[in-house]
């Protein structure tokens, strides 16, 4: 249960983050919270992260993007319902990756791209702009990765971690 709790969590921190920035900031429009390093943006991702495939036609973009999504899930699903019990960080890791993947595909189901609106820059220098959903797929997938790095290291006779 815990699983999609969190999951559920991420996607409604995720969505009405989004909504707080459409009522309140207009597209293109920036925030400086700490001048010269990070701003709250509002702008509309076509494509995936860092804009890949962003200038293909909707026509093609959308089911792709939409299709890429449902089998994610898909396979998270699988891979959580079969995978060991007594791994609680994989476990985790996984809750992050269903709600972020399910958070950006509300939006391309939505308005048929992705809302992005954390800004992380050095003066003129500036990562992409991203969100809730990007955040908790990006930090799944880093304790997914840790998680295979641990039960490596544990081998398998060794009890695996909280």
């Amino acid at each position: 249960m815990g699983f999609y709790a969190v999951a559920l969590g991420i996607i409604l921190l995720d969505q009405v983050s989004k909504m707080y920035i459409q009522a309140t900031i207009p597209i293109g429009h920036s925030v400086p919270i700490i001048p010269d390093l990070f701003a709250i943006v509002h702008v509309l991702n076509p494509g995936a992260a860092f804009g890949i495939l962003a200038s293909r036609s909707a026509s093609f973009r959308n089911p792709f993007f939409i299709g890429i999504s449902i089998l994610a899930i898909g396979f998270i699903l699988y891979y959580w319902h079969r995978g060991p019990e007594d791994q609680p960080l994989a476990s985790f890791a996984l809750s992050l990756i269903l709600g972020g993947a399910l958070g950006n595909l509300t939006d391309r189901l939505r308005i048929g791209m992705v809302i992005d609106f954390l800004d992380v820059h050095y003066y003129q220098y500036h990562w992409p702009a991203f969100n809730v959903a990007d955040s908790a797929i990006t930090v799944g997938v880093s304790l997914m990765l840790l998680e295979l790095v641990l039960s490596e290291r544990r081998g398998p006779d060794r009890e695996p971690t909280a």
